[in-house]
């Protein structure tokens, strides 16, 4: 169908009313709200590489490998990039249908209807907000860090909540606040910034590789699969929850230590899909979205296994630091200079993260607006930068008291669930739109469907399944009040929703 809705007569048949491909497209040609083109392919890798490459590298690598996969965690990145590799053929066949702001949310709106849609944007909007706000807590620490190293001490009450303490975390909330100026200012100086911070941590990155490859001692991988041990852990909530469904206990080490080490590491490449969220603002969208998605993965997962390889080279995964562990296995073989460094790549690196997850939960905020699901004032872009000026200062607001003022380890959880679920609604999305337009133009083609689509689903739902109980209850309330949202407010001002009635009428 090319029409502007599926939706029927009945209540139940309007919560699954489509927003037609061409309606979006056309959408985007409005003066008030349409984005200024100025990305290319080179950008969009860049916002790949500077959103990935982050604390899963510079942290995730040594916790995993002491504490779940020993030196075989290298095989776990790969196994957890091979999953992502799924949920990206899908993104990229609908980033170059649909090249319009909003990401799954828009993907949603076209093949599943517009509550599903509203379910998923609701969702992206707690996993971005939650995770700028948690890396951006993770860059004060680094930061503080170094202004200590330089004898400068922030006051206890302006380093954020610690262990019950209440406190403001000052220098998270000032990042959320400049990354927020940015972003104002420019999706073309957004890319700039970007491209500076990228190419200080991926060389950051290279130097622990190259450096790092001097200091391997071959005795340190054996063995490269540690004997596997049960996990011993608690009960209830806290537990797993496929624990709680089928009594099935995860190992750590082993083979499946490697599959339970993979439903970690994969949390660090998260971020790829926000690539997808820039589609409107790219010149060529049809062809150098799914360049950028695939390629910013591709290089990811090639440096995330160089790092694991080296670092276990480096030091005994019995040995190896849980905070810092670059760093640290730098100074296990004698060279704090290079472990400095480290620490100041990993502090510049958080800088991208945080702007770039900012920058996603923007675009799903603009798009949602403009379809009415939100308040259409939020839809409006800037006269001069073309942007989306009033929800960037909106969430930039809202992420940075959050960032200052929660402590919010249990919530980084949260960002993993709401990412998983995003990947499990494309995946379908994919097939539906298959069925419903076999007939729009599409530049990038995910191979093998449906197998390709049915394995993503499968895999992100197995690490779904992975999460402990407690994330779950916590996503469940948050789906609830949206829920509660969408039949106050956006149900009823929806311009999918009006202009269907308009033609009942």
């Amino acid at each position: 169908m090319a029409g502007t809705t599926s939706a029927g007569g009945t209540p139940l048949s309007s919560l699954f009313r489509t927003k037609s491909v061409e309606q979006s497209i056309r959408d985007t040609e409005e003066p008030e709200t349409s984005l200024k083109k100025s990305l290319s392919a080179l950008d969009l890798t860049v916002f790949g590489v500077g959103v990935i490459i982050g604390t899963g590298i510079f942290v995730l690598t040594g916790k995993i490998a002491k504490e779940t996969a020993g030196p075989s965690v290298a095989i776990a990145f790969v196994v957890a990039g091979l999953v992502c590799a799924l949920a990206a053929l899908c993104y990229a066949e609908f980033a170059s249908t649909v090249p319009v702001a909003g990401s799954a949310y828009t993907f949603s709106y076209a093949s599943l209807g517009e509550f599903p849609a509203w379910i998923i944007g609701w969702d992206l909007i707690l996993e971005l907000a939650l995770g700028c706000a948690v890396v951006a807590v993770g860059w004060s620490g680094y930061m503080r860090s170094l202004l200590d190293t330089a004898g400068l001490h922030l006051p206890q009450w302006l380093s954020g909540t610690h262990n019950g303490d209440f406190g403001f975390d000052l220098l998270a909330a000032l990042l959320v606040v400049a990354l927020t100026l940015v972003l104002v200012a420019g999706m073309k100086l957004s890319s700039q910034v970007t491209g500076i911070v990228v190419a200080v941590k991926v060389t950051v990155v290279l130097i622990v590789v190259i450096v790092g490859a001097f200091f391997i001692t071959g005795s340190n991988y054996d063995p490269f699969v540690p004997p596997s041990q049960e996990v011993e852990g608690g009960g209830g909530v806290h537990a797993p929850l496929i624990q709680l469904m089928t009594g099935f206990t995860p190992a750590d080490f082993g083979v499946m230590g490697i599959f339970t080490a993979a439903a970690v590491v994969f949390f660090a490449f998260i971020g790829f899909d926000i690539v997808a969220t820039a589609a409107e603002e790219t010149h060529n969208p049809q062809r150098d979205v799914p360049r950028g998605i695939l390629g910013s993965l591709f290089i990811c997962t090639l440096l995330y296994v160089a790092v694991s390889i080296v670092v276990t080279g480096m030091q005994k995964y019995t040995e190896l630091s849980t905070d810092a562990p670059l760093a640290d296995a730098f100074k296990s073989v004698g060279h704090p200079f290079w472990a400095g460094l480290i620490s100041f790549g990993a502090a510049v690196g958080l800088t991208s993260v945080s702007m770039i997850l900012l920058l996603g939960q923007t675009r799903v905020f603009f798009a949602m607006s403009r379809d009415g699901l939100l308040p259409r004032a939020f839809s409006r872009v800037h006269p001069r930068f073309g942007t989306p000026y009033r929800s960037t200062l909106l969430l930039g607001g809202v992420v940075a008291l959050l960032a200052g003022f929660t402590s919010i380890d249990e919530l980084a959880e949260l960002v993993n669930i709401g990412t998983l679920f995003a990947f499990v609604v494309v995946a379908l999305g994919v097939i539906l739109l298959r069925r419903s337009r076999p007939d729009l133009p599409r530049a990038f083609r995910t191979p093998l469907v449906p197998l390709v689509p049915i394995l993503s689903v499968l895999a992100s739902f197995w690490l779904m399944l992975n999460l402990p109980a407690e994330t779950w209850l916590r996503f469940a309330v948050w789906m609830l009040l949206g829920v509660l949202v969408y039949f106050v407010y956006g149900r009823t001002h929806s311009r999918i929703g009006r202009g269907t009635q308009a033609g009942e009428n």
